[in-house]
């Protein structure tokens, strides 16, 4: 495994998140990342899979984000990962899988992940939701400007969405308390 690498690209969204020019600063490495790689590190130590394609994937997956914003960050992340990948001389049939599963990380989307790696980065990446349900609010209540009960009502519909397109069981046994916990406390009656 190329820990040199890992360990660049590691410290290069770090200094990405320091700019004062990134979208979301440096609390996204410890909201976001940081659990990213934890639960990336935990699925593919239990499925298998090349560790160092999913913990590259893992920091890169959000980078286009970080430097041009959340719209179309999957696609604008495989950019920025691309250069940094060449530059650094990585293996060019490994970058391809890196790329793959950046690319198709967003279970918004509806790409078809074809290999272990693309399935771990999506579901780690969905998994890092019910870590932070606040990240979700301050979207809804703060970007979007929904009333506190609109916004009660979307976020339960994306962990819901995010729940049922998870690709391994063991991905649903690590956030199943979470996901119980989340419907239970978002669970508004539609009428008074």
């Amino acid at each position: 495994m190329n820990k040199n690498l890992i360990q660049k690209a590691e410290k290069f969204v770090e200094n990405e998140c320091k700019k004062p020019t990134s979208k979301y600063g440096q609390g996204v490495l410890v909201e976001h990342f940081i659990p990213m790689i934890k639960h990336s590190k935990n699925l593919c130590r239990r499925l298998g899979g090349d560790m160092e394609v999913v913990l590259l994937a893992a920091w890169l997956h959000d980078i286009g984000s970080i430097v041009y914003g959340r719209i179309d960050h999957h696609i604008t992340s495989v950019k920025v990962a691309k250069k940094f990948l060449a530059e650094n001389n990585y293996d060019k049939e490994k970058t391809k899988l890196v790329l793959k599963c950046i690319k198709h990380h967003r279970q918004s989307t509806n790409y078809k992940r074809e290999t272990l790696e693309e399935k771990i980065i999506a579901d780690a990446d969905a998994i890092c939701n019910f870590d932070m349900i606040q990240g979700s609010f301050y979207a809804t209540l703060v970007t979007e400007k929904l009333s506190p009960i609109d916004a009660a009502k979307s976020v339960k519909k994306k962990l819901e969405n995010k729940w049922q397109k998870l690709h391994f069981p063991e991905s649903k046994k690590i956030i199943k308390p979470k996901y119980q916990a989340a419907m239970l406390l978002l669970d508004y009656p539609s009428k008074l």
